[in-house]
C-alpha cells in the first residue's frame, strides 16, 4: 500500500503524517508513506488545498487533518480492494 502526504511541510501536513504513520502501525498494515512537497506536482494531482492524504493514488481527504480511526477505516479498506 502506498501512503503519500501532500503539503508543503506546514504543521498540518507533519501532523498529518504523523496520524498516518500512526495508523499504519496500528493497523499492522505493509504500507509505505511518502511526502509529496513539489507544488507543481500536488496540483497535478488536482488538490488546491493542503494538506490532503492519498492512499494508492485516491485522494482520501484534503484541507483538513482526518482523524486517526477515520485514516484507520481508509486503511482496511484500501486493504479489502487489493
Amino acid at each position: 500500500m502506498k501512503i503519500e502526504i501532500l503539503g508543503t511541510g506546514c504543521p498540518k501536513c507533519k501532523k498529518l503524517a504523523e496520524l498516518a504513520g500512526q495508523a499504519v502501525k496500528e493497523s499492522g498494515i505493509d504500507a509505505e508513506i511518502t511526502k509529496v512537497t513539489e507544488i507543481k506536482e500536488i496540483m497535478n494531482r488536482g488538490v488546491m488545498l493542503t494538506p490532503a492524504l492519498v492512499i494508492d493514488g485516491e485522494v482520501k481527504s484534503t484541507g483538513k487533518i482526518p482523524g486517526l480511526e477515520e485514516i484507520k477505516n481508509w486503511l482496511k479498506e484500501g486493504q479489502n480492494v487489493s
